[in-house]
């Protein structure tokens, strides 16, 4: 293997972290990887916000769900879809917008380009030895974040990503098999024998973690997080609308 795949194949989130400060040549380079990541036809619906400020990454902390190591975190990287640039090309060149940026494939796209662009830097981040974890949670109380970022109409806060010196080392979670994930030609849609297998490893890997008092296996886990109600981001639909991304309308 070479540098680059032993950094993708060691990944591991962080959730504590040393009182040192991420570099700010370190910072530059993980936001160049970041936008120079593949996007759709160069439009670049991507923007990020970095929080570095004490009392703002307290803000966030609180907004996140009381996530510690947002505070503690030296750098926090907030990762948006963004077709505000893109309305102001076309307000300039005397085009509508809403009716084109409401339609669901346009927040498929940013979406994925947010994806793109935190898998990025994640890699770029623990190239220099740093260690980062994703936060989903900026969804969770949307619109206060969106009012702290100021972000505009057409902008979505999407991800949050923490970085910094690790000051853990909480081992490598395992992944799914390789046959449950990765198929030739077609999907295989036999998957519970891959899975039974998977439950046995995760149950095993949960009970030897000292600091986790989790038991279970993965697809108990994954049944339990999406049972109905499932309403782990209530404030989504009115930031869609807010934002003017309104999905099914054409």
């Amino acid at each position: 293997m070479n540098e680059v795949m032993d950094t993708l194949s060691s990944h591991r989130s962080i959730r504590a972290y040393q009182d040192r400060p991420v570099e700010s040549k370190v910072l530059d380079q993980i936001l160049k990887a970041a936008q120079a990541a593949p996007n759709w036809v160069n439009l670049q619906h991507v923007s990020v916000i970095v929080v570095q400020d004490k009392a703002r990454l307290a803000k966030f902390s609180e907004l996140c769900g009381g996530q510690k190591h947002i505070a503690q975190a030296p750098v926090f990287l907030i990762f948006c879809t963004d077709f505000y640039r893109t309305w102001l090309a076309c307000r300039d060149h005397g085009q509508e917008f809403d009716s084109v940026v409401s339609q669901i494939d346009n927040l498929i796209v940013g979406a994925n380009e947010v994806g793109i662009a935190l898998g990025t830097a994640v890699a770029a981040a623990e190239s220099f030895g740093l260690g980062t974890v994703p936060i989903g949670n900026i969804r969770l109380h949307a619109l206060e974040a969106i009012r702290e970022l100021n972000l505009p109409k057409y902008v979505l806060p999407m991800l949050g990503l923490c970085a910094g010196y690790p000051a853990e080392n909480p081992g490598i979670k395992p992944r799914l098999p390789k046959e449950a994930v990765c198929f030739a030609e077609q999907y295989n849609q036999e998957l519970s024998g891959f899975l039974k297998q998977y439950d046995e490893q995760y149950a095993s890997y949960l009970k030897e973690r000292p600091w986790n008092s989790r038991v279970g296996n993965w697809t108990g886990m994954a049944a339990d997080f999406y049972k109905p109600p499932y309403s782990h981001y209530p404030e989504v639909p009115a930031m869609l609308k807010q934002q003017g991304f309104n999905p099914g309308t054409e």
